[in-house]
């Protein structure tokens, strides 16, 4: 979990009020609700760069053959540079 900077925001102000006075079993099902609002805002913001992209599902197939990640290279001691 992420330290709490000061001074808060408008929208974590705005939460804090709204959250003031739920019991543990109504902040579980607030928890669940903003997720769930987080998912369906990132599946259209794939949705988007998808369309935006001209992607396919063999784009997709293409990009699980695909080895992308930078090869690791451990760091030379300073006696062997």
């Amino acid at each position: 979990m992420q330290p709490i900077q000061l001074p808060l925001n408008e929208v974590q102000v705005s939460l804090l009020k709204l959250t003031e006075n739920l019991n543990e079993v109504e902040l579980l099902e607030l928890k669940k609700l903003l997720i769930a609002y987080k998912a369906e805002r990132l599946a259209k913001l794939t949705d988007q760069v998808w369309d935006e992209k001209g992607w396919t599902q063999e784009t997709m197939n293409q990009f699980l053959k695909s080895h992308l990640r930078t090869p690791y290279r451990p760091k030379q001691s300073k006696g062997n540079a």
